[in-house]
């Protein structure tokens, strides 16, 4: 018999192979001081694209003072327990109130993580006679829902409505051999690696030719979407036809938690067997007041989207202005795609980090092929005109490095030699071969 941690400590997996040299850098890097567009990264400014931070609000004086009132006057330990035995409150059920009317939905319920929150509300919808359709480009929190699904589930081509009936097609014959079992659809609203929307207006129009549910996780055009920010849905004019709408808290409204909201027999339902909410303990008072404050600044603050969707554009013409890829995003997370390796990737992220003061998330190999680079910026509220030129300027400057072969380096560098040193990867490491 092998030793479950032998076995663990022999292969740290794909990201964490890396740890030794990327912690606290490239994996776990701390950024401090005040949330903003600009923040302190190993004790430097750097102007920062990798925050969900959308309308700016996780700084704001008033959200600042409410959550703070909020602490004071109920600690985080109220309300004990889980809702459905001791720790619910007319403030929980008032914001589930809000956000259902918001969404132009009949009731909604409060969920304490997104990720959790997802993975537990397909648990609880779907039984093994039900078949679940879903988008291949499906955040992982939708992927690890679908691995409780002790039935059958089809994938389709990433926003391929072809494809998409095709599937349907499938799932629709063997409900009808089996004679037991309903069909699931999941997507998003926006996908928040490549920042296209969901194809929910063409997935809602085949409503009247098949018999499925559709579930939209919504978490990045909640609040940055349509005319009042309900979202995606709102955004496409097919809001209606979503029978289950779930967002996260942790983007637009910069806080934790999350909400489902639909049909007021199917929510009840929900709550009373979403396994994951039942033993689990409440929202802390503060978080739900904090939240509760956050959805009106929301709702009634709509120069907060305007200057976030003014940062995306001018960010956006920028990049393609200067030559850049950035695929088919129609919502604000920017995605840059570029060509190179690992070792060229790591390079020019240090390089934009210690030179230029720029911090984005990168995306690599084994993420993505191998020989593409993906850098996903965030634009925000709270970023400014000065931020969005020096990022220019620094993208500019360093593709040009890249395709001149600058940052072809042969191994990463450890990062105890990066701290208090200014890398010129033209004049100090590169290994042109």
């Amino acid at each position: 018999m092998a030793d479950i941690f032998e076995r663990l400590l022999k292969n740290y997996g794909p990201l964490g192979q890396h740890r030794e040299r990327a912690h606290g850098y490239f994996a776990f890097p701390k950024l401090e001081g005040e949330i903003s567009s600009r923040m302190k990264f190993r004790g430097k400014d750097v102007i920062v694209w990798s925050l969900n931070n959308y309308l700016g609000l996780a700084n704001h004086p008033e959200i600042r003072k409410v959550d703070a009132d909020a602490a004071t006057q109920w600690g985080l330990a109220y309300p004990m327990g889980a809702r459905m035995m001791s720790g619910n409150s007319n403030y929980h059920e008032q914001l589930e109130a809000e956000l259902a009317a918001f969404e132009g939905k009949e009731d909604a319920i409060l969920m304490n993580y997104g990720y959790q929150g997802i993975m537990s509300a397909i648990d609880a919808l779907c039984g093994r006679h039900d078949v679940i359709v879903y988008d291949a480009e499906s955040h992982a929190c939708i992927i690890d829902g679908l691995r409780l699904h002790p039935g059958h589930r089809y994938v389709f081509k990433h926003n391929d409505v072809e494809d998409f009936e095709k599937q349907l097609q499938r799932a629709t014959a063997l409900i009808e051999k089996q004679k037991s079992g309903g069909i699931l659809v999941i997507t998003e609203g926006v996908f928040g690696m490549a920042g296209d929307q969901g194809r929910l207006k063409e997935i809602v129009d085949l409503k009247d030719k098949y018999e499925f549910r559709l579930l939209v996780d919504d978490a990045h055009g909640f609040g940055t979407l349509g005319t009042t920010g309900a979202g995606a849905g709102e955004e496409q004019g097919c809001q209606d036809g979503i029978d289950l709408y779930f967002s996260t808290f942790a983007k637009s409204m910069a806080s934790i938690g999350a909400f489902l909201a639909g049909k007021r027999e199917i929510i009840d339902y929900i709550r009373y067997n979403i396994r994951s909410q039942i033993f689990a303990k409440s929202l802390p008072m503060p978080i739900v007041i904090g939240n509760l404050k956050r959805l009106e600044m929301l709702k009634t603050m709509p120069e907060l989207k305007a200057k976030l969707w003014s940062n995306a554009q001018k960010l956006q013409k920028g990049l393609k202005d200067r030559g850049f890829d950035i695929g088919k995003t129609d919502s604000p997370v920017t995605p840059v795609y570029m060509k190179g390796g690992v070792e060229e990737a790591t390079a020019m992220v240090m390089d934009l980090r210690e030179n230029y003061g720029v911090f984005a998330s990168i995306v690599v190999y084994p993420v993505i092929p191998k020989g593409h680079i993906i850098y996903r910026l965030i634009p925000s509220a709270a970023h400014t005109d000065e931020d969005i030129e020096i990022t220019l300027k620094a993208f500019d400057d360093t593709k040009k490095k890249l395709d001149a072969g600058a940052y072809r380096v042969e191994a990463i560098p450890d990062m105890a030699e990066v701290s208090g040193k200014r890398f010129d990867y033209l004049r100090e490491r590169p290994k042109n071969k």
